[in-house]
Order: C-alpha cells, then sequence, then structure tokens
C-alpha cells in the first residue's frame, strides 16, 4: 500500500468513527449544528470569494467553457443561498428514527422498519463548489459522514469551504471528520476512494457522463447512479401555444449550465406551422442556435435563427450551451419513441390541454421526473421542497429523482418480542 492510499484509507477510517457518533445524534443537535455553519459561511464571504477567484482564473486560463465557469463561480449572493440552503435543511423533518411501517405478529412479535443514516457517503464531483456544502449538509441532517472528492478545478473553493464547516462542527461539540475533503488530485486517489468497500458505504457521483461511468463501471463500493440531463420538451398537437413557448424558453435559455436544462424540443406536426414562427422566434432573441431536421429548416429560414442540421450526436448531447435540438414528429408515439431511445432518464416535459396524451406520456416515457405543463427546470430538491439536494438519479434502485433527506437513509427491521423463541 502507498502512501496516498494510506491517506485515502485513513480518511475513509477517520470518516466511519464520527459517522458512529453521527447516529447517535438528536435533531436538535444536528439542526443547531448546520445552522451554524450556516451562520460561518456567511461570515466566511471574503474568504470563499477571494479562493474561488483562484479557481476561476485557472479555469479561464485554461479556456474552459463559459458554462463550465458558471457553474464553478461563488458569488456572495450565491453564497448566501448556499448558507440559506443549510438552514432549509435544518427546517426539515428528521428522516432518521421515522417508522416506515410497523405490526404485530400472530405470535405477539412486534415488527418495525425504521429509517436509519447509511453511514459513510462518499461524493465524486465536478466544478461546482456549491455540492461540497450541499452534500455535507444533507449528509449531517441524515445522520451520515461525508467523504467529499471535488475536482481539481474548484480546489481552492472547496478547501476554504470545508475548512469553514468543519470549524463550525467542532465549535458546536461534533466530529470534525464528520465532513472531509478526499485527499489527493489525481484519478488515483479517486480509486483508492471507489475501493475502500467496507469503509465507505455508497458513493454518488455527480457531474459529466465520462465521470458517472469511470465510478459505476469502476467502483466495489456500491452507488447510487446520477445521470447527465438530455431532457427534452414536446409540444403536443393541442398545446396551448403561449403556454408552450413560456416553458420551451424556460427550459432551454434560463440557465444552460445544469442537467435539468432542456437539449431537445419535439414538435407535433399539426401544430407545427402555428407554433413554430413564434416560438423560433422567442429562442432567436434568446440567441439559441438550433440543430434541427429538415422539417425544422423552412421555418429557422423565416424566423432568421441560427441553424444546423442535426446529428445522432446531437440528438444524444447535453450541451451545456445555448444550442438546442429539433425535430417534428407525426404523433406522440413518435415523441415518445424519440425520447426512449435517446433520453439519459433525466426529465421529460409535455405541454398540452389533452388529459389523455398527457397521461399517455407520463405512461409512455421512462424517466426519473415527468412534467406536464411545467418546465424541465422544476427536477430539483429545492424546488420539490426537499431543501438542497445531493444530485439526480437516474438509476432504479433505492432512489430515483432529486435526492434529499429520506434517500440518505436505508432502514433497520426493530423486531420487539417478550422472551419469543422460533419453534
Amino acid at each position: 500500500m502507498n502512501d496516498d492510499q494510506e491517506r485515502v484509507l485513513a480518511t475513509a477510517r477517520r470518516a466511519r468513527e464520527a459517522a458512529a457518533a453521527l447516529r447517535l445524534l438528536t435533531r436538535h443537535e444536528k439542526d443547531s449544528a448546520l445552522l451554524a455553519m450556516a451562520d460561518a459561511l456567511d461570515a466566511g464571504v471574503p474568504e470563499i470569494v477571494k479562493a474561488n477567484e483562484l479557481d476561476v482564473a485557472r479555469a479561464q486560463s485554461a479556456g474552459t467553457a463559459a458554462a463550465l465557469i458558471d457553474r464553478l463561480t461563488l458569488t456572495p449572493a450565491r453564497i448566501a443561498d448556499i448558507a440559506q440552503a443549510l438552514r432549509d435543511v435544518a427546517g426539515l423533518p428528521d428522516p432518521v428514527g421515522e417508522v416506515i411501517r410497523g405490526y404485530t405478529l400472530p405470535n405477539g412479535l412486534q415488527v418495525r422498519q425504521v429509517r436509519v443514516p447509511l453511514g459513510v457517503v462518499g461524493m465524486i464531483y465536478e466544478a461546482r463548489p456549491n455540492v461540497t456544502v450541499d452534500a455535507a449538509g444533507l449528509c449531517l441532517k441524515s445522520g451520515n459522514a461525508s467523504l467529499l472528492r471535488g475536482s481539481s478545478s474548484a480546489a481552492s473553493s472547496n478547501e476554504a469551504l470545508t475548512r469553514i464547516m468543519r470549524e463550525s462542527l467542532v465549535e458546536s461539540g461534533l466530529p470534525a471528520d464528520s465532513v472531509q475533503m478526499v485527499p489527493g488530485e489525481t484519478h488515483e486517489s479517486v480509486k483508492y476512494l471507489m475501493t475502500a468497500r467496507g469503509l465507505v458505504d455508497v458513493l454518488i457521483p455527480r457531474g459529466g457522463e465520462s465521470l458517472i461511468r469511470s465510478v459505476v463501471d469502476n467502483s466495489t463500493v456500491p452507488v447510487i447512479e446520477t445521470g447527465v440531463g438530455n431532457c427534452h420538451v414536446y409540444v403536443d398537437k393541442d398545446a396551448d401555444i403561449d403556454k408552450a413557448i413560456a416553458i420551451v424558453l424556460n427550459s432551454k435559455a434560463q440557465r444552460v449550465s445544469v442537467c435539468n436544462a432542456a437539449e431537445t424540443l419535439l414538435v407535433h406536426r399539426d401544430i407545427a406551422g402555428a407554433f413554430l414562427p413564434r416560438a423560433l422566434a422567442a429562442l432567436r432573441d434568446a440567441k439559441v442556435t438550433i440543430h434541427g431536421d429538415a422539417a425544422f429548416e423552412g421555418y429557422v429560414n423565416e424566423a432568421g435563427i441560427e441553424f444546423l442540421p442535426v446529428t445522432d450526436e446531437d440528438w444524444a448531447a447535453e450541451y451545456y450551451s445555448l444550442d438546442l435540438a429539433a425535430g417534428v414528429v407525426d404523433s406522440i408515439d413518435a415523441a415518445i419513441a424519440h425520447i426512449r431511445r435517446w433520453s439519459s432518464g433525466h426529465t421529460e416535459a409535455i405541454v398540452t390541454d389533452s388529459q389523455s396524451a398527457a397521461q399517455r406520456f407520463v405512461a409512455g416515457v421512462d424517466s426519473a421526473a415527468v412534467m406536464v405543463n411545467a418546465s424541465t427546470r422544476f427536477t430539483d430538491g429545492g424546488e420539490f421542497g426537499f431543501g438542497a439536494e445531493i444530485g439526480i438519479s437516474t438509476q432504479k434502485l433505492h432512489a430515483r429523482g432529486p435526492m434529499g433527506l429520506t434517500e440518505l437513509t436505508t432502514t433497520t427491521y426493530v423486531v420487539t418480542g417478550d422472551g419469543h423463541i422460533r419453534q
């Protein structure tokens, strides 16, 4: 075992000890610590911004895309939002100890299924330093220790955030090792975390497709798979055009650097003539580039919007930019078939005034979230009322969709008897 591996495993051992202590905390103790962490982040804004400026400057020098720099950047307003998210989490019910079901057997044994913490949660994520705080806060509230492995592009920001949170934990009487950054900046340190089975209970990768695939394929620790956001908006033949334009524009252009931004627009042929001229004018004003099929091209030329012929790569893309794959379909079933082929299973939306069409769409697509007459941008833990989220799961085991507090717990069966023995 080399020194780097030992450092990672030692960090995981300390997390395991901290997790044992966290299991015993009351809700009041956890909430008080979260509120203290939020206050510490507010007080540390100058330090955090200064550290973040170093990360942003390095990213700019490396030619990083503007959308990724936006995800990396921490402003005083964004830090205030991150701190408020901790306060919001403190105000949420504690999932630990919740009885999911309970009953008494004919022999008198009392059976209860109770929520308990997962233990040690490892997060592997890319250039989004807000995840450092969100993950730490959600893990703490749900009684878990967190091992955080952000990307080197956010190293200075993550170091500052973690240091402030750890100092706050000590002042609150909690183990500092409840929140730790995984040491090392090479891929090898990630590998050691991914293979720390027995010390780490679950890994949650959050980032681009290559990162997620690497963790899923190479980890011996159980993984909750989050997915990339190739999200679709389908405008049905019975859609309200004004609502459809607003939903498409918000889904695509409100913030392009997030996983719940729409990447594909599908329009029913029967409404294309009335909908597309107005919709394309709005998208043109938002500086969106259309990667469209042949049916789209005629409408695009009239609108004067930038156009490129769509390719299979476009249908599969998560752009992180003001680009939108677009096509005209002959039916709702054609839209569903397209989505089932190309979707990443994150979020799909239908705009329609037809209840039967909405029901068919909801039943036909197979994604973590389905929006009916609402923007894809609502797939978010905060918007769902969970407080901050730790990620959006696109798998089908244990957790699916925005992952809040309950998704960071497992269950224990507590069986109470009175001298019962099995015959």
